[in-house]
């Protein structure tokens, strides 16, 4: 099959060729694209990664993988914004975000999880609270003091709600709050144990200011943590450059209270 044709002294493609032509430039395309991006990593351009992080992985791990990661590439600029595990999951499925941290119960449609970690829910207090000497702990002992729980918006308040429901309505009033933050402060301040994953308190834990006792509560699930993107989507140069350095970062870090 001819691929080209002689037209007064010029060659010219023929149908065939035409074919073969079109499907080679085709082909080529992410060739060029993968080419570019290397030059860009070379940091002959810049580049933009918006990330979406629930209040625990901010407070505990995002920053130290930003500096990091901003030490490495100081001319990428970072846009990170802090939501609920369910809006993350959405920035991410409505492209408004490239990557997410969050927790999740299961594999969200349109959503590819890179990395899985599961982690106790526990109860997080002072070294010297009554109950800090004990390994472990059920709900009822706990709320046997002052608790601090999540409020709805905060996922894993989903997770201990039925366990929660079976215990509360004859304990002690619980403190809820929408903020993590605001759970470990009530921790260190000593009135309350806060019910809570260790994420979001490890540094406190990990500097000895505060400990973390795992419930150990018949039935109760881990919760899940995972490093997000968009399922089949094709992150650009700076993104994925971050994406790849996030996803060696949480596979070595030690969590507390992990699996």
């Amino acid at each position: 099959m001819e691929l080209f044709q002689r037209e007064n002294r010029r060659l010219k493609l023929t149908p065939a060729g035409e074919i073969l032509y079109r499907h080679s430039r085709r082909l080529l395309a992410p060739m060029e694209a993968a080419v570019s991006e290397l030059d860009m990593l070379r940091g002959l351009k810049t580049g933009t990664i918006r990330i979406a992080t629930v209040e625990s992985v901010g407070l505990s791990f995002v920053p130290r993988l930003i500096a990091d990661f901003s030490q490495r590439y100081p001319r990428l600029h970072l846009d990170v914004s802090v939501a609920s595990s369910a809006e993350v999951i959405a920035r991410i499925v409505d492209e408004r975000v490239d990557i997410g941290f969050g927790f999740i119960a299961g594999t969200p449609r349109g959503i590819e999880v890179a990395v899985r970690r599961e982690v106790h829910i526990g109860a997080v207090m002072l070294p010297d609270h009554p109950l800090a000497a004990r390994r472990a702990l059920t709900l009822a002992d706990c709320l046997d003091h002052n608790v601090a729980v999540a409020k709805p918006e905060i996922s894993f308040r989903e997770v201990i709600e039925p366990f929660l429901q079976r215990l509360s309505l004859s304990r002690l009033p619980l403190v809820e709050v929408d903020s993590i933050r605001m759970l470990v402060e009530l921790a260190q301040i000593g009135h309350h144990i806060s019910i809570m994953t260790p994420i979001g308190a490890q540094n406190e834990i990990q500097r000895g200011e505060l400990v973390f006792r795992p419930l150990d509560e018949p039935g109760l699930p881990t919760n899940r943590f995972g490093l997000m993107l968009r399922a089949a989507g094709n992150l650009h140069f700076a993104p994925a450059v971050f994406y790849e350095h996030a996803r060696q970062h949480f596979e070595a870090i030690v969590l507390p209270g992990a699996v």
